[in-house]
């Protein structure tokens, strides 16, 4: 079987596309990656072929993330889902994407719920295709609702058959009910031993505190300052951090370091949550989930977009706690600020503290391993787009 993946460019949109990388891989079957410019080195990585499509115009998607940073919530949403990923992703990427279906011909695509030129693309020559979750359902079928204005004059009916195709998702159903009529849950299997941190703490063997705010915020403006308060929460507390800040942000701009906190740009987030205590994140869905399947509780600022959704989630499940603005805060578009940072620290200790919230992480944790695996999902999926034989070649 050949298939062909599609991402955006974040790393928590591409990462949920990786175990079925793998599996394809175990299967013995064909992929073929197509992302954004600034996937190239992390496709390449992969081992797996890949081809680059386009940017959308520089100046007009700067214009629209700095509009982003300055609106209420509802319309940032309408600017990311709508105006990014549905009106300029789209475009830009669609020319690659077709070409790609074209001559390479796969058998079915799989696509994070936000790259809609592929479902466009795939729709347009009738190859089947599904999406690979983000985030909760009721916020992957909103964002869907959101670009639908400009997602159907791709063809009519555009979004009533993305909405149709199978949705895979790794969030247990207990947790995470799903509007769309074809769902399939699936579990990542046990957790591997974790490799050893570096001694960044000189032998302190204190709690580790896993602080990060993905890869979209370190180039927001609120990245750096949400990143200052989480490190003057854990100050002066038994505990080692390590803070995670993405390629945007220079480090030095968060000035001296207290001797607990270690920052490094990236570091693999599986070795990190085997040896964590607790993770402390915007709530951006692959650091969230990630947290979850390895048993660790979480506390959650959530900023933006989804992470509202998912720290309700977290807070339902009892696994975790979320910080919310102080009162007279001023967060802006969710930003972590000076007066928000006792609320930080007191959360910090009680999740700690308090063993509930890691049986509740690890609760979900047990019943995420006792899904179908990815590989079980993807032979269904073979099953139903028919292989090379049905499709003629």
């Amino acid at each position: 079987m050949r298939v062909l993946i599609a991402s955006t460019q974040g790393a928590g949109h591409f990462n949920p596309l990786r175990p079925f990388l793998a599996a394809l891989t175990r299967r013995g079957d064909e992929a073929l990656l197509v992302v954004p410019p600034l996937l190239a080195g992390t496709a390449e990585a992969t081992g797996h072929p890949f081809r680059i499509g386009a940017d959308p115009p520089a100046e007009e998607l700067a214009a629209i993330w700095q509009r982003f940073q300055m609106v209420p919530q509802a319309e940032a949403a309408v600017l990311a889902n709508r105006e990014i990923f549905g009106r300029l992703d789209t475009a830009a990427m669609l020319p690659a994407l077709e070409e790609a279906c074209d001559t390479w011909r796969p058998d079915l695509v799989l696509r994070d719920p936000c790259e809609y030129a592929s479902a466009v693309a795939a729709d347009r020559r009738g190859i089947p295709h599904a999406q690979v979750a983000i985030s909760l359902a009721s916020a992957e079928a909103y964002s869907l609702d959101l670009a639908a204005p400009v997602l159907e004059p791709y063809g009519a009916g555009m979004v009533r058959r993305i909405r149709s195709s199978p949705y895979l998702t790794r969030f247990p159903a207990a947790l995470d009910p799903s509007p769309y009529a074809v769902t399939r849950r699936y579990g990542l299997g046990p957790t591997l031993p974790s490799e050893p941190l570096p001694d960044w703490w000189s032998g302190d063997r204190t709690p580790l505190v896993y602080v990060t705010f993905g890869s979209v915020t370190g180039g927001l403006s609120i990245g750096t300052p949400t990143v200052r308060g989480a490190i003057a929460a854990v100050t002066g507390l038994p505990l080692r951090v390590l803070v995670t800040v993405g390629d945007a942000p220079d480090a030095t701009a968060l000035g001296p370091l207290p001797a607990n906190v270690h920052v490094e740009a990236w570091v693999s987030q599986e070795t990190v949550l085997g040896h964590a205590a607790a993770v402390v994140c915007h709530g951006g869905s692959g650091t969230t989930v990630g947290a979850l399947a390895a048993g660790v509780p979480v506390v959650v600022v959530p900023l933006f977009s989804d992470h509202f959704a998912n720290a309700r989630w977290v807070a339902a499940a009892g696994a975790g706690l979320v910080v919310e603005p102080a009162a007279g805060s001023t967060r802006a578009l969710g930003a972590l600020a000076d007066e928000d940072v006792p609320s930080l620290r007191a959360a910090i200790g009680t999740v700690l503290a308090d063993a509930t919230y890691r049986r509740a992480a690890r609760r979900i944790a047990a019943g995420m391993r006792a899904l179908p695996t990815v590989d079980d999902v993807l032979a269904d999926l073979a099953t139903a787009a028919g292989g090379p034989a049905a499709r003629g070649r």
